[in-house]
C-alpha cells in the first residue's frame, strides 16, 4: 500500500475556495480505483496549511488518478489558491499501531 501526503498552504482569503472544491470533489477522489482511503486535515497553528493523506493500493494508481481528468479539474482550480509551493510525499506504510 502506498501512502500520498500532500501538504499545501493557501493564501488565507483562498481557504474557504480550497476548501469548496474539496468537499465537491472528495467523494470522487476517494471512489477513484486504487483509492482506498483519503483524509484531509488542517494545522492546528496555521489555518492556512492543510495536508492530504490518501492510500492507494499501487503506484500505478496514484499515477492513473494524478493523469485524470478529475485531478486535472480539481488541480486547476487548487493551484492559484497556494501561497507556496505545495510539498507531496509517497511513502510505503512500515507500520500502525491502534
Amino acid at each position: 500500500m502506498l501512502v500520498r501526503i500532500v501538504k499545501m498552504k493557501f493564501q488565507e482569503e483562498m481557504v474557504e475556495q480550497f476548501l469548496t472544491n474539496f468537499n465537491l470533489h472528495k467523494y470522487q477522489i476517494r471512489n477513484f480505483p486504487g483509492c482506498k482511503f483519503l483524509e484531509l486535515y488542517r494545522d492546528l497553528n496555521d489555518p492556512t496549511i492543510f495536508f492530504t493523506y490518501s492510500y492507494w493500493t499501487e503506484e500505478e494508481d496514484l499515477e492513473t488518478y494524478r493523469n485524470s481528468e478529475l485531478f486535472r479539474s480539481v488541480w486547476t482550480i487548487t493551484k492559484p489558491l497556494f501561497s507556496d509551493k505545495p510539498e507531496a510525499w509517497s511513502v510505503i506504510k512500515h507500520e500502525s499501531l491502534s
